[in-house]
């Protein structure tokens, strides 16, 4: 007999602690496939969808730049708008980003930026934007303002507060219309979240196309994993400090997108990682809302993401 947490989930704590939609059983086969074979191409896929492993955070790092950097430059050479809905987590592509406009003298000036989420009460306030607790500060300071007069002008810069959220889907369909792309750059949540669209948000809605069809929530309640994650990530393990609720794009404008730009780079050191399973689950589970990760794979463009974070996915002690 195993001795694991399915085998004595049962009147514990745990019991009914992850979301209601997970097949643990299911989960832990998916994480026990052999390391090679992730990024196996599954029936669900986009035919324009690829997982690229990195062999460092470095290689990470700069080809998630690239990526970005790319895709202003090529909208621009074709003289096209282009709307991006973007993350903070992870980070560290938006220095490379700055670097190669730079070094290829792209104005961003036709470049239209959406942040996807950021940290609020239950009413949707948002915490003070001069804070470095804000994502909206993150950004400013990782992306807009290192980009000196290049930069995307302010009023294209877009931040998921209480008065602005709710615009998003109006901004960004009529981008779409007049000819704009929409290109989505996300990481993957410890519970599988696109932004902070958790999985136990699919439990109020009676169909799939209910639930793609919800473009953002105000003070959305986060799952406790969410909170530990970003207190592992984002707050040096105080977890006192991490707000229970967030401002949130939904499916209905994450799933619009043109193309994704996709990065999973959770490991911590001595061999241990927070993501690995979430990557499986975001490659191999069949699309569900009760994962919301799951989606991303079904659309066009790149998740790039650290090879060590394929495993083996094995019990180690350190």
């Amino acid at each position: 007999m195993s001795i694991n947490l399915i085998s004595t989930i049962k009147g514990s704590l745990l019991e009914g602690f992850f979301p209601a939609g997970w097949d643990l059983e299911k989960i832990d086969k998916l994480c026990s496939l052999p390391p090679e074979s992730i990024t196996d191409r599954q029936p669900w896929w986009n035919p324009g969808f690829r997982p690229v492993p990195c062999e460092t955070l470095a290689d990470f790092d700069v080809m998630m730049g690239e990526a970005i950097a790319s895709a202003i430059r090529r909208a621009r050479e074709a003289g096209q708008q282009i709307a991006f809905i973007l993350p903070v987590g992870p980070m560290g592509m938006y220095r490379w980003a700055v670097y190669f406009l730079k070094e290829w003298g792209v104005k961003c000036d036709h470049v239209h930026g959406f942040n996807m989420d950021e940290w609020a009460d239950g009413e949707g306030n948002t915490v003070d934007p001069s804070s470095s607790e804000s994502f909206q500060y993150a950004m400013e300071d990782a992306f807009y303002g290192p980009l000196g007069e290049l930069t995307v002008p302010k009023a294209q810069r877009h931040f998921a507060v209480k008065s602005e959220l709710p615009t998003y889907g109006e901004k960004i369909r009529a981008l779409k219309g007049q000819g704009a792309k929409l290109v989505v750059v996300f990481g993957i949540g410890r519970v599988c979240h696109i932004a902070f669209w958790e999985p136990h948000f699919a439990a109020e809605f009676e169909s799939v196309e209910e639930w793609k069809k919800q473009d953002y929530r105000l003070g959305a309640m986060l799952h406790p994993l969410t909170i530990e994650q970003n207190a592992i990530t984002s707050f040096k393990s105080r977890t006192t400090l991490v707000p229970a609720r967030a401002n949130t794009i939904g499916p209905g404008l994450f799933l619009m997108a043109d193309e994704i730009i996709g990065g999973a780079d959770g490991t911590l050191g001595r061999g241990m990682m927070w993501q690995g399973m979430s990557l499986w689950m975001t490659l191999r589970h069949e699309p569900t809302p009760w994962i919301p990760s799951t989606f991303m794979p079904t659309l066009n463009g790149r998740l790039f993401f650290l090879k060590e974070l394929a495993g083996p996915l094995v019990a180690e002690c350190n």
